[in-house]
């Protein structure tokens, strides 16, 4: 029996908010741009003694419509849950209207809130929520290099999730939820190499890894959160990019079969690229030609300046608590 096709879901609006990131500025001019409607937030209303936090991390919340229904999502929860708690009840977002739950993949900068924000906010959701990940190996053990030796970072609990009842849901191919939809495992046909640092132990495929030694982590398991906006186009969510944004983005528009991209977001990782890397990565952006670019996390601030320079009419600043709508033709 020949596979279903995937068919991708379109929604009215999407409104992405950032609950967390590295920066905040309380003093943002407003800001208007064609295709998007920008909503910075100064001075949270109701709470003059409070204000937003930051920290080295990634965490969005996802919210779109379609003909009347409406759906939510949390797209990764920073390095500690005490900041996206913190954001999360500023920003009066309720976990009882939250459809799911979405991890892009396994690094503590992207999960380490995620047992902290369950933990208080289970109770309100739904019964069977769920977590979806890109594929199984999100559960390794990530190790890094430190000081000459190498140590273990961070390992995506599962037993953990299962015991506060909330379901991991595998997704290494395209994923339709409500309203968006996951890339599944992203190709790597660009010029791009994968990037990130951790290694992992994979005992399945080579003689090195059967002998138990540390090799580079490829992210097999990352994946890119999207929706296709009505008359627009297609909105990809890169939450860190290891695996190459236009290979992301490629991926994408290929799972989608959509020729337009409305909107690129999230971290593309290229804080540490050199400058021809860069200058790459940007004439292959410049091919793909969305109509809006937002730089957030890793993205790094040499080609944060170079968008400024080289799409200055698309890209747009990023600001925690900050909400980016979208709305269909």
């Amino acid at each position: 029996m020949a596979a279903t096709p995937f068919t991708a879901p379109v929604v009215d609006a999407l409104t992405v908010r950032v609950l967390v990131d590295s920066r905040y500025e309380r003093f943002l001019p407003r800001m208007s741009h064609p295709h998007v409607q920008i909503e910075h937030v100064g001075r949270i209303v109701g709470r003059p003694e409070s204000t937003f936090a930051c920290e080295w991390g990634l965490s969005l919340h996802l919210a779109s419509e379609k003909d009347g229904a409406k759906a939510q999502y949390v797209l990764d929860f920073g390095y500690t849950p005490e900041i996206i708690n913190r954001n999360f009840d500023l920003l009066g977002i309720e976990p009882g209207k939250l459809n799911g739950l979405i991890l892009s993949h396994g690094h503590l900068d992207h999960f380490g809130g995620l047992n902290g924000f369950i933990g208080k906010h289970r109770g309100q959701m739904r019964d069977d929520i769920a977590l979806y990940v890109g594929g199984e190996t999100i559960f390794r053990t990530k190790w890094v290099k430190e000081g000459g030796e190498t140590l273990p970072w961070c390992t995506l609990d599962r037993a953990a999730l299962e015991a506060q009842k909330v379901l991991p849901m595998c997704c290494p191919k395209p994923q339709a939820l409500e309203g968006a939809f996951t890339s599944g495992y992203i190709e790597r046909n660009s010029f791009e190499t994968v990037t990130g640092g951790s290694l992992v132990v994979d005992d399945h495929f080579t003689e090195a890894e059967r002998e138990g030694k540390l090799v580079k982590d490829t992210h097999p398991d990352e994946h890119a959160t999207c929706y296709i906006v009505k008359g627009k186009g297609l909105v990809v969510i890169s939450s860190c990019g290891h695996t190459g944004i236009i290979n992301t983005v490629r991926s994408a528009m290929k799972a989608a079969n959509v020729d337009k991209v409305h909107a690129v977001m999230g971290g593309f990782h290229l804080g540490p690229a050199n400058v021809d890397y860069l200058q790459h990565t940007m004439q292959e952006l410049e091919g793909i030609n969305p109509d809006v670019i937002v730089p957030m996390h890793c993205t790094g601030e040499r080609f944060i300046e170079m968008l400024r320079q080289k799409m200055p009419d698309k890209v747009i600043y990023s600001n925690v608590g900050s909400r980016y709508m979208f709305a269909g033709s």
